[in-house]
């Protein structure tokens, strides 16, 4: 029977992971966040309208919602290729 103990310097000399989102990854989610927050307010009007059956209104709010979602997609992905084809 092999020792456990033997193998956890292996598994334990990567790098320390410090739970700590690195700066890429902060700028990566500051340029998504016009999409994310989009998305949240389509989910609040859809949320809105779960247990009721929705009005003329509620349904404007939500077209608008996933128009806002479509447009902040579109732009980020015009910006991602952007630096491709320049």
């Amino acid at each position: 029977m092999k020792s456990i103990a033997a193998l956890q310097a292996a598994v334990t000399a990567a790098a320390p992971f410090d739970g700590e989102p690195s700066n890429a990854e902060l700028d990566a989610i500051e340029t998504e966040m016009p999409a994310i927050l989009a998305g949240i307010a389509l989910l609040d009007a859809e949320i809105m309208t779960i247990d009721r059956t929705p009005t003329e209104l509620d349904e404007r709010r939500i077209r608008r919602a996933r128009r806002r979602v479509l447009a902040a997609r579109r732009d980020l992905a015009n910006t991602a290729t952007a630096g491709e084809v320049a």
